[in-house]
């Protein structure tokens, strides 16, 4: 720190995220965000005027945490209703701290919310978190009524863990994704307007129709070149991530938990800490963006971030609801024989589960499928050398079960209202204690007594009719507070099973975001397993996620959602982009295809260091014939390319696939999966990165290919 222009500078990996302090205490601001700088540089950075004494005057997107009150006319990360029914807040810098420890180094800002006759009742603490070994920069706030007892509450309108500033630019363009179920993580980038823009979910989840971060440029980045800001939530619940761009040339990113009307009381001592916001900045484009925010997932934010995902095999499509004791032991026989490592049982394995309309919260073995329980069966897949998985819905509940007519005041739905009927389920009420409780106790038992490895997590029905029964001024508050509840369970039970691994799904890939995967180890992306599509989604997925949280599976041609008839070959090279998984129905199956799948899950189990582990080069678009990725494992000296052609091969010839992230003054062996690698031709890594491979694949359509890359 630079005590004399109050300038910090906070190191992230290759980047400086530089503050300066006001000295009247009444503002922080950010002054650079990018290349590394040292302290005696940013010192030097000269602030641009903020025009406080034009009419267009003020802060906007300027502050590091803009409050209501004051010149401040943007969006706040800070609003309070006081008990007198005002918002406005004066805050102060009252001091800051540094600390260093073994998860990072962190900058602690202190503010009070002070006026003219003292301080008032508010005080809040802005925290930094950054690592020499991540480009991340985390940002969270805590938040206190410090009324003494006997005092009032306060009630959070919004709170978030500040707002994150961009220099200032001719235009800014927004790339985020949009979707829907069957079609999540759809990339889309457009000039950002003059204004606010909202993204949103207030679905109680993260939801299928956007995904909790943004990425921003001036408009000339590419995915290799080019200045790219990018920030992301850990929220689980409903969430809201502004971007505001003023007629100045300011934009600012304020995001957190909750949507509009969401709000938090806290009472006379009590404190709320935010949802955790982070943000990187990159200098070669949305690829070196996305390959900063899978190593800090996979080295930060995954629980068992080193290890590999095993190749797994799922029943649902196989047998649907029809699921019985002997038809599973012949699909893990059938599974084993390819090489599969863990064996899910999917839904319909409990209660009086014979369709979607019963059954849902009663967790037992169903007695008519499993009369001995499940323990036969987990011991039959287990002596198969597989890891055994089950399927899980804690968060739901049939009308037609017996918990419901034990407990129908557990729902998120007001007696007074009509429910809205949705998939024959209701959702039950996680942020109170009794409920969560339920949940921890028949998930720990499931696990204990059938020895469990695995559990696919989902979440199959939005909230609606959503409010504490109780009623009272933060009755919406269970958007973001049935979150902490799911998160809390999953914490005490990765606690009482170290062992345990966890899968999370809503529907396909409707909660994916940053604070499930610190609590989970991988997702299920999408229920749409058409490979196509798959690489859409998965392009889409993969400027955030790494390869090793995204669950793919290779399923039955024509696929069961689209009816598309794709060959085998492509549709596990398309899988092999991120955690493979088998869906399929095995047993109608032909030999062939069989033992084409044995080969392709061996090949996969070889390449897997690779592509989980590596980092990731996109390499042409999803909606081109060129698509390709391509993951380099620097350490291992390998590297694995994966290329797609969807229709057929044009007249004119395909640009060659220029191959970045290699060494390049390094020789590379080039082969094919099968091809000895002493006989695979030799080429330059700089050969590889200026000129290329041949992107030519054979005629037809749905063509792929595998390739292999060794360093000498």
């Amino acid at each position: 720190m630079d005590q004399a222009t109050g300038t910090v500078v906070l190191q992230a990996g290759r980047t400086s995220y530089v503050l300066r302090l006001d000295g009247t205490g009444s503002t922080v601001r950010q002054i650079h965000w990018g290349p590394a700088l040292s302290v005696a540089e940013a010192a030097t950075l000269v602030e641009p005027e903020d025009g406080r004494d034009s009419f267009d005057g003020g802060t906007d997107a300027r502050e590091e945490m803009p409050v209501e009150g004051g010149l401040r006319y943007g969006v706040p990360a800070l609003e309070v209703r006081h008990p007198d029914g005002t918002s406005s807040l004066e805050p102060l810098l009252t001091g800051h701290g540094i600390q260093h420890g073994p998860d990072g180094s962190r900058l602690v800002l202190h503010f009070v919310d002070a006026g003219p006759e003292g301080t008032r009742d508010l005080a809040w603490d802005l925290h930094y978190r950054v690592r020499r070994d991540s480009d991340v920069v985390e940002r969270w706030a805590v938040v206190r009524n410090t009324a003494a007892g006997g005092g009032r509450p306060l009630t959070l309108l919004r709170h978030a863990g500040g707002q994150w500033t961009l220099p200032t630019r001719a235009g800014y363009r927004l790339s985020s994704v949009h979707g829907a179920w069957s079609e999540e993580f759809q990339l889309a980038g457009q000039p950002l307007a003059y204004g606010e823009t909202t993204l949103t979910s207030r679905r109680g989840h993260t939801g299928h129709q956007s995904n909790p971060w943004v990425m921003l440029d001036a408009g000339d980045a590419t995915e290799d070149h080019g200045e790219v800001w990018s920030v992301a939530l850990a929220a689980g619940g409903s969430w809201r991530t502004t971007v505001l761009r003023t007629p100045a040339g300011h934009c600012g990113v304020v995001s957190g938990a909750g949507h509009e009307g969401v709000e938090a009381v806290l009472e006379p001592g009590e404190e709320l800490t935010t949802a955790v916001t982070a943000g990187v900045w990159s200098g070669t484009g949305f690829g070196g963006a996305s390959r900063a925010w899978h190593t800090y997932v996979r080295r930060h934010v995954l629980p068992a971030g080193g290890e590999l995902r095993p190749v797994l095999y799922n029943s649902w499509e196989a047998t649907t609801f029809d699921v019985t004791e002997a038809g599973q032991r012949e699909l893990a026989d059938r599974a084993a024989a390819l090489g599969v490592e863990l064996f899910v049982v999917d839904d319909g394995w409990f209660g009086r589960r014979d369709d979607d309309r019963a059954g849902l919260g009663d967790w037992h073995p169903h007695p008519g499928r499993f009369p001995d329980g499940l323990r036969p069966l987990a011991d039959h897949v287990h002596g198969l050398g597989m890891a055994f998985g089950l399927w899980v819905e804690p968060e739901m509940v049939n009308p037609d079960s017996d918990l419901f007519r034990a407990h129908p005041d557990w729902v998120l739905h007001h007696p007074d209202r009509r429910p809205s009927p949705q998939r024959h389920q209701l959702v039950l009420d996680f942020s109170r204690p009794e409920v969560a409780e339920w949940a921890f106790g028949w998930l720990d038992r499931t696990v204990r007594d059938n020895g469990v490895d695995f559990l696919k997590w989902d979440f199959n029905r939005s909230f609606s009719e959503a409010a504490r029964r109780t009623g009272g001024t933060a009755a919406r508050a269970v958007h973001t507070e049935h979150a902490a509840g799911f998160h809390r369970v999953l914490d005490r039970l990765r606690a009482a099973h170290p062992r345990l691994r966890v899968e999370s799904c809503a529907g396909g890939g409707g909660r994916v975001d940053l604070a499930v995967l610190a609590r989970t180890d991988q997702v299920w992306t999408s229920d749409n397993t058409d490979a196509v599509d798959r690489l859409t989604i998965q392009h889409g997925a993969s400027q955030l996620y790494p390869a090793s949280v995204l669950g793919a599976w290779v399923t039955d041609s024509p696929n069961p959602l689209t009816g598309r008839r794709v060959p085998l070959r492509f549709r596990f090279h398309a899988a092999m982009a991120g955690v493979l998984g088998i869906g399929g129905d095995l047993t109608s199956w032909t030999a062939e295809e069989l033992a084409e799948a044995a080969a392709l899950v061996g090949v996969y189990k070889d390449v897997r260091p690779v592509v989980q582990h590596g980092e990731q080069y996109r390499l042409g678009s999803p909606g081109g014939h060129g698509r390709a990725v391509l993951h380099v494992h620097e350490a291992a000296g390998e590297a694995v390319l994966l290329q797609w052609r969807v229709g057929g091969r044009g007249r004119r010839a395909a640009e060659p696939l220029r191959l970045p992230g290699l060494v390049e003054d390094a020789d590379y062996r080039v082969f094919e999966p099968g091809e000895p690698p002493e006989a695979a031709r030799v080429v330059p890594g700089r050969v590889l990165a200026v000129h290329g491979l041949a992107a030519e694949l054979p005629q037809g359509e749905y063509r792929s290919r595998l390739l292999r890359l060794r360093r000498l």
